[in-house]
């Protein structure tokens, strides 16, 4: 019979054969230089870009090759959202440990970032990369609020995720316009945590609500300012006649994760500065 001490390992050594389904957590574990422990990942990953040479593709965001998925013989699985639930049940029936966060907030983007660190025994070199992510959010608010002493004010910003329907910002990149200066046009709607909860029904409410910024980053797809300057009424919107349409990278700002942080805040935090500049 076999002793207990013997069943257990000598040390914790986290998972060693990861399977992300989404970009951030793919991200993160690069940051960390714990790549080693990735299998596979999601279709979609730009970040880093050395990912998609060195890894299996093994799913998109709604789908996954749950074979392919086994086949790779994870010890843990990590995905993101209720949006990837019937994933993860398959996941689960099919024996798979399989974890799914959902964060939604920049908070619990932290959060989560040291949930998994941990998970790899690599607090320390997070708990680096966090605290300086941290300073530069700190660092903005510090800019803005000098701006604002000087008698400058806060430009309104439409933040556009989707265009057919016009889908508003989710939470994280509401509060991310509010840390780089701007002021978010439909804030109520970014806490909403569904994509369907930030439907804007009136294409004209946008034009009500006057914003002097418009920022596209649609999913898989280009912005196309010349298309959002075009819509019918929208001519008088403040941002359209100064011609201030911009373009964010959907992987800069709509993954929950370290690009989300920091080029995505970052972009927010330019082209806020610059228009308080010129309308100072």
């Amino acid at each position: 019979m076999n002793d207990i001490a013997s069943l257990l390992p000598a040390a914790y050594k986290g998972p060693e054969r990861i399977v992300c389904l989404t970009e951030e957590t793919t991200e993160w574990l690069y940051l960390l230089g714990e790549e080693r422990r990735i299998v596979g990942i999601s279709g979609f990953t730009v970040r880093p870009r050395r990912a998609r040479q060195e890894k299996p593709k093994v799913s998109a965001f709604t789908s996954a090759r749950i074979g392919q998925i086994v086949a790779l013989k994870p010890d843990l699985v990590l995905g993101f959202s209720d949006i990837q639930a019937d994933i993860a049940a398959e996941l689960i029936r099919a024996g798979v440990p399989t974890m799914v966060f959902n964060q939604r907030s920049v908070a619990e983007i932290f959060e989560v970032l040291g949930q998994v660190a941990a998970l790899v025994g690599a607090q320390d070199r997070a708990r680096a990369l966090l605290l300086k992510y941290r300073e530069r959010l700190a660092q903005m608010q510090q800019a803005v609020q000098a701006r604002l002493a000087q008698g400058g004010r806060r430009p309104r910003v439409y933040f556009e995720e989707w265009d057919e329907p016009q889908i508003s910002g989710i939470r994280w990149v509401s509060e991310l316009v509010e840390i780089a200066g701007g002021e978010d046009c439909f804030a109520e709607l970014g806490a909403q945590p569904m994509a369907k909860g930030r439907i804007i029904a009136d294409p004209l409410e946008v034009v009500r609500r006057a914003p002097d910024l418009i920022i596209g980053s649609w999913c898989g797809k280009k912005f196309r300012p010349e298309q959002v300057a075009a819509r019918a009424g929208w001519q008088d919107v403040p941002a359209v006649r100064g011609g201030q349409l911009f373009e964010i990278k959907s992987p800069e700002i709509l993954q929950p994760g370290p690009a989300a942080l920091t080029d995505g805040a970052e972009a927010l935090h330019r082209i806020v500065m610059d228009w308080m500049d010129r309308h100072a």
